[in-house]
């Protein structure tokens, strides 16, 4: 409309802050309008008519006073100059983007809390748990990708092993190295999966493709199927998102020689259509041990496509590559001369380090040893909303492993006078195994209400076949005519314990197989289903049962009588499980809980085991030892309560448990001179000879603990992650007889092996200001004990430590981040597991490394 022409300095704010254009709606409507007609008013007089952008006003024309165009402006108009540009800051206030320390990121995790990623409300698995965590009747930790992150852990190993309740296990003769893992005091290292599906063999994750990890504790076969007995470990990895376009790009250095690069990018092409891809590169040391490198390389891609809103299809294809020079420990001193049969009358003794060997020593062949993992795997996957109510979803995964080393084993020491004299013997350690997956699950999820109860039920087929072959290298001696003697097998003897004088040894021969591989199948059938019924918030009732029909093959080779002979083992079992809960919800954010479970772990359920000694099947035994028994059975009570507090952004969890395991399997190697009536020697034709693996089963252990855990934000500027798990273990059944008599008479009464009873950690940052953070972690372990078959009765152990990190962050830009790290600031010496054996080799920690890493996002 046209308006009188408004002064200068009115028309360059207003044209600034386009504030007429939604004037009605700022807050100080009022007197906005008022100081506008106060200005029309005065400034009215012999004004040009034209165009304008002030609001229009539906007010009696103002009588015009003449007056001169160069007198000074009035009070009034001075009043209401400075009214009109209040107003107009006011709308711009309004109007302005408001810059939120805390607004989601672009690529934000989407089963977190927004305002503090540290806490997670939901598992990948929503059907199965569609409650949010502090509503769900179960202990599970979930690791975010920001705790990943800001605990610098690129592998799962290093998440794992600074997470309270867990610990890792070494590889052995019968099993492979890797990722293996101890929950709540059981084996877990075949009980890991990838976006609920189930990586079997075991091997060496990385995390550069990883959401979130969630450490689901306690018996859970009725959402995971077999095994599972102290929990299981389900990585989430990143998925295409059609939201936000974003770039990340994190870029590290390490003293430990660390050069690190990681990509991750998502596309929104259109609205129905996205693609996220990623890549790795990675050329590294470890910090505290000489000549180990852990180089790595990947890349993934996921794409989703929502045609309509009902439907959403996803694809993802991982790969990683691993390699290096393999760390397979240090010696083990343990004074004094054994009994016949390697008994030890005292468990004096420990790690070599701690008696005065150098950390850094490396008890291997640089110009032999090696390790190779690969990972290949990729997924499809539907969901489809018939109704708002019922969903269908598929996901179909296939997936190939490899496991490939050559390491040396520093066993056997023999302890001298002087100390620094000391020999030990260098075993050689060698596995090739291939490992594929071919696996398809589709459930339904319906939501529905009955008298008050709003229930969401699921119900689910799972199909898939697991398949394994496994060999190991022979050609691991040197040909060399001078220096150490081997034997055939690839063994030396005589080298220094304090000065390793073969480290550079050349002559090898190239490896190659073996040539008597042990090839695996497991193919399982299971079907499936749940309900939780929540009334009111007020009550939630929880249930569900499972069966999985598991069978098992396996064909290779073995020793008999002295000789390789082939031979085939077969078994099949059905696995019903089922578990309950019932949660009483006191207030909105609180929840009390009490639940009961069951698992099922079949002859050959730890999928790397080439022996029923290791959780595995061999396929021919000397003297033809029964291996095929029942199933072993774990229950589990466990009675929590769970608080969101300080606005709900803080989780805490506590839980009292005890699990109960029966029917375990054991072993023990006899000879005609030392059988009994458990274990008799075999009568064969041809006659048996030799050493005789005798395998029994009917063992039982029982564990108890309390878990406690926190994560999430006490204020907006201070966030917090950790736990503290205390444990109580038992042996309360035993049919094998110690192997160290003099020192434990019986295995029964005796606590288990492998597993810290105590572990605390605690990670924890401060936003200083805008741009930087402070933060810091504290990991405690105690002691863990050595020892066969779960029982802690070789007399061995590790010490308990504290460790601490330390990092701080600093934004550059909106854009643009760095991140120094401090890892083991105080250089601890610690060790991370032991064998099993009266004189192991144990997996020593890295030492202090600091890693400045450099962070862009666009």
């Amino acid at each position: 409309m046209g308006m009188a022409r408004a002064p200068r300095s009115l028309r360059s704010t207003a044209a600034r802050q386009a504030f007429v254009g939604n004037f009605d709606g700022a807050a100080g409507k009022t007197v906005s309008t008022v100081a506008s007609l106060i200005a029309v008013a005065s400034v009215s007089s012999g004004a040009q008519a034209q165009q304008t952008t002030l609001p229009p006003v539906n007010v009696d024309a103002p009588k015009e006073r003449p007056r001169s165009t160069a007198s000074k402006p009035t009070p009034d108009q001075v009043r209401a100059r400075n009214a009109l540009r209040r107003a107009a800051q006011r709308q711009q206030a309004a109007a302005a983007p408001v810059v939120n320390a805390n607004a989601p990121v672009a690529d934000r995790n989407p089963y977190a809390d927004p305002a503090a990623p540290y806490k997670v409300d939901h598992v990948q698995a929503s059907g199965k748990f569609p409650e949010k965590l502090v509503d769900t009747p179960k202990s599970i930790t979930v690791l975010s990708k920001e705790v990943l992150a800001d605990k610098n852990a690129t592998n799962l190993k290093q998440a794992i092993l600074s997470t309270a309740g867990v610990t890792l296990g070494t590889g052995e003769g019968g099993n492979a190295f890797g990722d293996r893992f101890f929950i709540r005091g059981f084996d877990a290292r075949n009980d890991i999966f990838i976006d609920g599906v189930r990586d079997p063999g075991v091997s060496v994750r990385e995390n550069f493709f990883t959401e979130q990890v969630e450490i689901l504790r306690g018996p859970g076969s009725t959402f995971s199927g077999r095994g599972v007995a102290g929990g299981a470990i389900n990585i989430v990895t990143k998925q295409a998102n059609t939201e936000n376009s974003f770039y990340n790009m994190d870029t590290s250095f390490g003293t430990d020689k660390t050069k690190r690069v990681t990509l991750d990018a998502n596309q929104v092409i259109n609205p129905t259509f996205a693609v996220r891809a990623g890549g790795l590169f990675q050329d590294a040391g470890v910090a505290g041990r000489d000549f180990v490198t852990d180089d790595r390389s990947g890349a993934f891609i996921a794409t989703t496509w929502k045609p309509i809103d009902a439907v959403k299809v996803t694809t993802d294809y991982i790969h990683t590559y691993q390699h290096g020079i393999p760390d397979f420990g240090v010696p083990y001193y343990r004074p004094g001369s054994p009994a016949v049969g390697n008994v030890y009358s005292s468990t004096a003794g420990g790690p070599f380090p701690d008696f005065g060997s150098n950390r850094n020593n490396f008890y291997g062949f640089v110009n032999r040893d090696f390790f190779k993992v690969k990972q290949d795997i990729g997924t499809v996957g539907a969901e489809v909303y018939v109704t708002p109510d019922l969903v269908l979803t598929d996901k179909i995964r296939a997936s190939r492993s490899v496991n490939d080393y050559i390491g040396t084993l520093a066993e056997s020491p023999i302890a001298t006078i002087p100390l620094s004299a000391s020999t030990v013997t260098l075993n050689p350690q060698s596995r090739y195994q291939v490992t594929s997956v071919l696996a398809n699950q589709s459930e339904a999820t319906y939501k529905f209400d009955t008298g008050g109860f709003r229930h969401t039920a699921l119900g689910g087929v799972e199909v898939s076949r697991e398949t394994s072959f496994i060999d190991k290298y022979a050609g691991l001696d040197s040909e060399l005519t001078t220096g150490p003697a081997f034997t055939p097998g690839g063994s030396t003897s005589g080298v220094s314990v304090f000065a390793p004088q073969y480290t550079f040894l050349n002559g090898f021969d190239t490896p190659r197989m073996l040539g008597a591989p042990t090839n695996l199948s497991v193919d399982t059938k299971s079907v499936y289903a749940m309900d939780s019924a929540n009334y009111r918030d007020l009550v939630i009732l929880n249930g569900g049962v499972r069966y999985d029909n598991y069978t098992i093959n396996t064909n290779g080779y073995g020793t008999v009588g002295g000789k390789q002979a082939f031979g085939t083992q077969s078994a099949e079992f059905g696995l019903p499980n089922f578990n309950l809960g019932v949660t009483l919800k006191p207030l909105p954010n609180a929840s009390v809980y009490a639940a009961y479970a069951t698992s099922s772990n079949p002859v050959g359920s730890e999928f790397d085991g080439t022996s029923t000694a290791y959780g595995g099947l061999s396929p021919v035994l000397n003297g033809s030892s029964n291996q095929i028994f029942g199933p072993e059975k774990n229950t589990a009570i466990e009675l929590g309560t769970k608080w969101e507090l300080f606005d709900r952004h803080l989780l805490l969890t506590a839980a009292l448990f005890q699990t109960e395991k029966e029917n375990a399997r054991e072993s023990q190697n006899i000879t005609a001179a030392t059988a009994t009536a458990t274990c008799p020697y075999p009568v064969t034709v041809p006659a048996t000879t030799g050493t005789v693996s005798c395998i029994t089963a009917g063992a039982a252990y029982r564990i108890r603990g309390i878990d406690l855990g926190v994560g999430g934000k006490i204020t907006d500027k201070w966030s917090v992650f950790g736990g503290l798990v205390l444990m109580q273990s038992e042996v309360t059944k035993s049919l094998v007889p110690s192997p160290q008599p003099l020192l434990y008479p019986t295995n029964v009464g005796r606590p288990l092996a492998n597993i810290a009873h105590q572990s605390f950690s605690m990670l924890t940052k401060y936003q200083l200001t805008d741009q930087l953070e402070l933060g810091g972690q504290a990991v405690y372990r105690s002691k863990s004990y050595g020892g066969t078959l779960l029982a802690a009765n070789q007399g061995t152990s590790i010490p308990s430590y504290w460790r601490f990190d330390a990092f701080t962050e600093y934004k550059i830009d909106k854009n643009w981040q760095v991140k120094l790290f401090v890892n083991n600031i105080f250089d601890k010496r610690y060790y991370d597991a032991l064998y099993q054996s009266a004189t192991p080799f144990v997996l020593e920690a890295p030492g202090r490394a600091a890693y400045l890493v450099l962070s862009a996002r666009y």
